[in-house]
């Protein structure tokens, strides 16, 4: 036990003794330079520079054109492009699906399937359109009974909890 005690102790002082770092100009043997440093110090110092560079990177790389520059990051004109070019893309084929339907309709008269006192452009446009089917929202017999059954056991939880 007391052989930790003493590894402890020791580590302690060699973090705390203080230390001198002197640069010397090695003509004159002048001192240029001298700091009073701890080894407790030091890590202290280069820790915090380590994490203020590490800010600093990711700050310019987060807030400057730098990002696009990263592998799965895209510019910003490159996304607005791509909007554009889905809205466009998906205009163009609502008109091509109308102008495939207009020239159905005028295929089945000029075959004769249809006649020429039914056909009208806006009645087949707006066929072309097709509305969203009415989904059926009423719920079915399965799941009446199991709202019954979770109401049952709710029920049956406040009454414990209130006792």
């Amino acid at each position: 036990m007391s052989g930790k005690r003493l590894k402890r102790k020791k580590l302690k002082e060699n973090l705390f003794n203080k230390r001198r770092l002197i640069i010397l100009n090695e003509d004159t043997f002048e001192e240029t330079f001298s700091l009073k440093l701890t080894l407790m110090n030091v890590f202290v110092v280069a820790t915090l520079g380590a994490i203020i560079i590490t800010f600093v990177t990711t700050f310019i790389i987060a807030f400057t054109p730098l990002r696009e520059f990263i592998p799965g990051y895209s510019s910003s004109k490159l996304k607005r492009e791509a909007t554009e070019l889905a809205l466009k893309s998906d205009s163009l084929s609502r008109a091509l699906k109308k102008n495939e339907a207009y020239i159905q309709s005028i295929q089945k008269v000029l075959t004769g399937e249809l006649e020429f006192s039914k056909f009208n452009k806006d009645s087949i446009l707006s066929a072309a359109a097709q509305a969203p089917s009415p989904t059926n929202l009423s719920a079915s017999k399965e799941e009446l009974e199991l709202r019954e059954q979770v109401a049952k056991e709710e029920k049956k939880q406040s009454s414990k909890k209130a006792n």
